[in-house]
């Protein structure tokens, strides 16, 4: 249901949660989630852009988080680079179906019950786990104080 995008920029964030505070090379963030490089770029001007992210150049920059993970949801980093599209009218343009038909009514509800569980979700949530696996990236289980 998520987009590749998406998927990577929830990748990104995460490292960026886990090491809250200092800023990490878009090289590092490529490396630690398996990112390629070339479209890692377009996700971090992406989340960049919309505020959840700032960046600094040069030795010692790099990217960092804006907001603290406990306020930052999920929900939040889909919407900055991929929002899920929701049904707002018929898809087929059908104009004798001014509201939506049964089965576009049972898809936005989907749409509309993925969106709330992501926006149940903070990175805190995700980073502060006490699962012994790291999700979404390939980093040591190094947690935030």
């Amino acid at each position: 249901m998520l987009s590749k995008t998406a998927e990577y920029a929830l990748r990104a964030v995460t490292v960026l949660a886990t090491v809250q505070g200092r800023p990490v090379s878009a090289d590092k963030v490529a490396e630690q989630t398996k990112i390629p490089r070339r479209y890692l770029h377009k996700v971090l001007q992406d989340l960049t852009a919309a505020g959840l992210m700032s960046s600094r150049p040069g030795p010692g920059g790099g990217y960092e988080l804006v907001g603290k993970p406990e306020t930052l949801t999920i929900l939040d980093v889909v919407n900055a680079v991929d929002p899920i599209a929701r049904i707002t009218s018929c898809p087929l343009g059908l104009t004798s179906h001014t509201s939506l038909c049964p089965l576009h009514r049972e898809l936005d509800k989907a749409y509309a019950s993925v969106e709330n569980a992501l926006r149940k979700v903070t990175l805190a949530d995700v980073v502060l786990s006490t699962d012994p696996i790291v999700p979404l990236c390939d980093i040591p289980a190094i947690r935030p104080k």
